[in-house]
């Protein structure tokens, strides 16, 4: 998380299966615009993924667009066009340095694009400064707990509407 989120709006949803983290994605994916922001967190196999991959999914199918979303892993970036802007989704895990955030174009798809971005710990000193923080939690019994948090005026207003979601 954010070293200031402690001083930051935050937000704990129970996700009990992958269709409820299906459902927060679908939730989510039409509220997102040009310079939003998704940093998600969490240990290898917490759910980042497929959140991302639900998400995205959801946005194409909005824009009538069916398309394969695979892992960002081994490419470290994966773009896709929905409607009338571009999602990026980035995963750092691979990543040595904060420097070569910059050599993927990560800068400009802040700006520009809806980004996703696993693994937000490996931007160091780039992170964005308003962005939503997913951070994704395994509990013994394999359910989720997503703990979101906002990071400036935007992202709030993005936590605002997650507060609002019924499928917790």
């Amino acid at each position: 998380m954010h070293p200031d989120s402690a001083s930051q709006p935050e937000l704990k949803i129970h996700l009990a299966s992958t269709e409820a983290t299906d459902a927060l994605a679908q939730r989510l994916a039409p509220l997102l615009v040009q310079g939003d922001i998704l940093l998600l967190e969490g240990d290898i196999g917490a759910g980042k993924t497929h959140f991302a991959r639900a998400l995205i999914q959801a946005r194409l199918a909005a824009a009538g667009r069916s398309e394969d979303v695979p892992s960002p892993t081994f490419t470290l970036v994966q773009t896709y066009e929905a409607d009338d802007t571009e999602i990026w989704h980035a995963d750092l895990y691979r990543l040595t340095g904060p420097e070569e955030v910059w050599e993927l174009g990560l800068d400009d798809a802040f700006r520009t694009a809806i980004c996703l971005v696993e693994w937000p710990d490996r931007l160091g000193p780039a992170r964005p400064a308003d962005a939503l923080s997913l951070r994704f939690a395994v509990l013994p019994d394999d359910t989720r707990v997503l703990t979101v948090s906002a990071d400036g005026p935007r992202s709030g207003a993005l936590l605002g509407a997650l507060k609002t979601w019924g499928g917790r």
